[in-house]
């Protein structure tokens, strides 16, 4: 996917000023940078939610305002920060509406076993047959990218993945995403604000500063104390876990 000039603004107000960068494919992306830089405007721009109001994207050699919506939701799927849905649904209901784009409301024999394959990936037999809003906040997350896995997309956006979730549940929260991508070759696209679980869980991170591109690279290139530090306006002392670069700020 490359993304070329994008812009955006909102009552004049620039939130997004040519942005420009790639996302390889069958990696983990993280987007990271303070509350207001852009993070979240450019991944309601790839996923169409938002319209950008300069520039290009390309996805799988075209134009991704060329795409067909329902031919685009079989390549490219989205998990949102406000994911609740106000419907009574059990854990399989809610899974099988990753299937909608392939088959509508006419759930085919291979439709219910690509559903029953991404509930046992997330480890949800047990609670397949109960109400979404009886499951903990971490239990309701793994069957929202059951979901998602359902869908069967190569490429998979999260928009704050971790959000509301407590320290166990998030951490499994970036084990489910490390596995996406490395068992079953998904390009993951994330926000994130835990710059940890950034530099821990991602292959590449682009920071994102007053709507324009502060840092991109690998974990290693863009994680430093010093790009840290001029992206947050704070001192960041750095140390390292299993060869991965993590943050202390204070």
């Amino acid at each position: 996917m490359i993304i070329k000039n994008i812009s955006k603004a909102y009552n004049e107000k620039k939130v997004l000023d040519n942005i420009s960068f790639e996302i390889p494919q069958g990696k983990v992306v993280s987007f990271i940078g303070p509350n207001g830089a852009g993070k979240s405007t450019v991944m309601g721009i790839i996923s169409r939610l938002l319209k950008k109001d300069g520039g290009e994207i390309i996805f799988q050699g075209k134009e991704l305002s060329q795409w067909k919506s329902r031919d685009l939701a079989k390549k490219l799927s989205i998990l949102t920060q406000s994911n609740n849905i106000q419907m009574k649904l059990t854990v399989k209901e809610l899974v099988t509406f990753g299937r909608f784009p392939y088959s509508g409301s006419r759930i085919t024999k291979e439709d219910d076993e690509i559903i029953q394959q991404a509930i046992s990936y997330m480890e949800l037999e047990e609670f397949q047959d109960r109400f979404i809003d009886e499951l903990s906040g971490g239990q309701r997350q793994r069957a929202y990218i059951a979901m998602v896995i359902a869908q069967d997309t190569d490429y998979i956006l999260l928009d704050e993945p971790t959000n509301n979730l407590d320290i166990y549940h998030s951490t499994n929260m970036m084990k489910i995403v490390r596995r996406l991508c490395d068992e079953l070759g998904k390009t993951m696209i994330l926000v994130l604000h835990e710059i940890n679980f950034a530099a821990f869980y991602s292959d590449y991170i682009c920071a994102f500063k007053d709507g324009k591109i502060a840092a991109y690279g690998t974990v290693e290139e863009v994680m430093t104390k010093e790009n840290l530090s001029s992206i947050y306006n704070v001192d960041f002392e750095m140390q390292e876990i299993q060869g991965k670069p993590l943050s202390i700020y204070y």
